[in-house]
């Protein structure tokens, strides 16, 4: 008999682990891209004459000014785009293609300041710092990729074999699911059933828990109908108490919903045969 409440009461305070927080690899090679653009920034630095100093450095090489963005949290391909004076929207880089535009942006964005009161004395260091708050923005990524992983060592560790990240192009008999292309995190396939599994985990509260709810409401009586296939979800984190409402409809229409601990009655039918 299926327990929402303990389902609940299961859910588990985290799945972060400590190299979950931030991707130094990547970090240095997004440093390392701009590196040398960044090098000739720091001529800036200490400069009271900033239109003066900008205008040299411009001369020497104005690609140089391509760096800019980054020195505000902003990527160039983000394609970020701001109000102008005639509160027209532009792309941030647009300010870097001649001195006047430099040197408002550098203005308006408070950098002047920054860089003639010498709080910063390495750009390349503070574009690291830069580069390691903006990867946090990675971490629900790596949060999904840490639930996969856990769900995958339970599978092994039970002996159960399994594929990964698997298209639904490969069961054209599902044609419930139409042509929207679909790829599940996990199949394992018994003699008598093949099971279709998604997997997440989620932290915090946000929209994207109750569409994912809604999504596989729909998706799981669609693949159920047909007797060889059965559609597995496996999800946890306490994220789900702000969303509880729809993840209990969720629960009361998919027959298999599992979270990390519930996740042995799964593995123990499997087993059974």
């Amino acid at each position: 008999m299926k327990d929402f409440n303990l389902f609940m009461s299961q859910l588990s305070e985290t799945n972060a682990t400590l190299d979950s927080f931030t991707d130094f690899e990547k970090v240095s090679r997004n440093v390392a891209k701009i590196s040398i653009k960044l090098n000739q920034l720091n001529y800036l630095l200490g400069k009271t004459d900033l239109r003066s100093a900008v205008s040299d450095l411009f001369e020497e090489n104005p690609k140089t000014f391509e760096a800019l963005d980054i020195l505000v949290a902003v990527r160039s391909s983000d394609n970020k785009k701001v109000l102008n004076d005639k509160y027209e929207p532009v792309l941030v880089q647009s300010y870097f293609t001649d001195i006047d535009s430099i040197c408002k942006f550098v203005e308006e964005t408070g950098l002047a300041e920054v860089f003639s009161s010498k709080k910063i004395t390495n750009l390349v260091d503070y574009v690291f710092g830069v580069e390691v708050g903006l990867d946090t923005n990675a971490r629900k990524n790596r949060g999904g990729d840490i639930m996969a992983s856990a769900v995958a060592k339970k599978f092994e560790d039970a002996g159960l074999e399994y594929r990964r990240e698997v298209n639904s192009t490969e069961f054209p008999e599902i044609t419930a699911l139409g042509a929207d292309l679909k790829r599940f995190d996990f199949v394992i396939s018994t003699d008598n059933k093949t099971y279709l599994i998604e997997a997440n985990y989620y932290n915090s509260r946000g929209s994207k828990l109750n569409e994912t709810a809604r999504s596989y409401s729909d998706i799981a009586p669609k693949i159920n109908q047909y007797s060889q296939y059965e559609f597995v979800w496996i999800t946890d984190g306490q994220g789900w108490h702000s969303a509880k409402n729809n993840l209990e409809e969720a629960y009361s229409i998919i027959p298999r919903v599992y979270n990390l601990t519930s996740i042995v009655e799964f593995i123990r039918e499997i087993k059974r045969g």
